[in-house]
């Protein structure tokens, strides 16, 4: 089983890869292979196996959003081989990942929940298997400007290209639930109630602000959006 993630350029600390690495580790029972693909690897933990970035060639000046996650689709992928979980950085796991890998399907993702009657995944955690769908970043690299205009963001893409195979299958909402539009009450009760840990969570998914660091503090990124302290996030997220 391999669980893999990327990081590249100045977004997120090294601490990010270490906390994840940590955060797996306590909650995998079985064996697991942990790879990070990175530009630069200075300061990350031992335990942790480094490859290279894989080049993703786009336009200057365009925007990344996430693209680069797409080269996990190529056939020989970092020589791997196998199911494997692709987890974001900012993530926070506070349950067990086992699950992850024993629910059968072909391509599993969390449903992006900014738009719930979309059939739209959030690639912050996807499962899929190496080499299986070489295509979707075939397409992509011979289409990328066509691709940009029809759709915003990687995993906009990546999904729609799933969903055509008869592939894209979410995971549990209780498993995978967003710290945004889950964790925390509601815009009133948000003044008074401190967001918590839905019942049934393994992944806590960060999109947009604010970050792990941000919640914990109480600072939600945006100046219309008020949240309370989370302090138990530390309790997880720690190496």
């Amino acid at each position: 089983m391999n669980i893999i993630c990327m990081k590249w350029g100045d977004k997120f600390p090294v601490d990010y890869v270490n906390r994840l690495y940590a955060m797996v580790s306590r909650n995998m029972h079985a064996k697991f292979r942990f790879v990070c693909f990175t530009e630069n690897s200075t300061g990350i933990r031992p335990e942790v196996e480094i490859q290279a970035l894989p080049e993703l060639e786009l336009p200057p000046g365009s925007p990344e959003r996430g693209w680069r996650k797409l080269t996990v689709f190529k056939k020989d992928f970092g020589g791997l081989s196998g199911p494997t979980l692709f987890l974001d950085l900012d993530v926070v796991i506070v349950g067990k990942l086992n699950v992850f890998f024993s629910q059968a399907g072909d391509f599993l993702i969390a449903h992006d929940k900014k738009n719930t009657k979309k059939r739209e995944g959030n690639s912050s955690v996807f499962r899929f298997e190496i080499g299986q769908y070489p295509q979707i970043l075939e397409h992509f690299e011979k289409n990328s400007e066509q691709v940009k205009n029809e759709v915003r963001h990687e995993q906009a893409y990546l999904s729609r290209e799933i969903d055509k195979l008869g592939k894209l299958e979410f995971w549990s909402d209780d498993w995978v639930p967003s710290f945004k539009y889950k964790c925390c009450p509601s815009w009133f009760k948000s003044w008074f109630v401190a967001p918590s840990v839905p019942k049934g969570a393994r992944v806590i998914l960060f999109h947009g602000l604010p970050n792990p660091p941000e919640a914990i503090t109480g600072h939600s990124g945006k100046w219309y959006r008020h949240i309370q302290p989370s302090p138990w996030i530390k309790d997880y997220w720690t190496e």
